[in-house]
């Protein structure tokens, strides 16, 4: 099984991802985009028992745009975000895709929050499924690890 390692800008908090993800996105919302420091972040996502976080994390809870929680771990040292639970996608733990540094990742397959993209913004590929602030209230967790209500 592929195992890709995301660390911080200081190296002491990892994330272990094994298997390929259970979905890829970009995220054009406002909380992103600060979150990030740019246009749009990129993430990874995978089964909870998939990744595993090793090294010191503070944890950080804000309500996101869709009304749900979302949960960052982050190092207390450089501040880099290493991990993340949205509370509307139970069992998926998501990894932003800069922390991969020199990784091979598979492209995004998702625009989330698309009526918010910067007009500059491309996001190109075959099949990308586009998704716009509506949207973001549904509970895609249950399609992606194949669960149901």
């Amino acid at each position: 099984m592929r195992e890709r390692t995301a660390t911080c800008r200081c190296g002491q908090l990892s994330a272990i991802c094994r298997g390929e993800p259970v979905r890829v996105s970009v995220c054009h919302c406002h909380a992103c985009q600060k979150r990030s420091g740019s246009a749009f972040r990129a993430q990874a996502r995978w089964a909870d028992e998939h990744v595993t976080v090793t090294g010191t994390s503070k944890i950080w809870t804000r309500v996101a745009d869709s009304g749900n929680c979302i949960t960052y771990r982050f190092c207390p040292d450089c501040g880099s975000t290493i991990a993340y639970t949205i509370e509307n996608w139970p069992g998926v733990t998501a990894v932003p895709y800069g922390a991969f540094a020199g990784t091979d990742m598979p492209a995004p397959g998702f625009s989330v929050y698309d009526d918010r993209r910067h007009g500059w913004v491309e996001i190109a590929g075959d099949g990308i499924q586009r998704s716009t602030s509506a949207a973001a209230q549904r509970r895609p967790s249950l399609d992606i690890l194949r669960k149901e209500d």
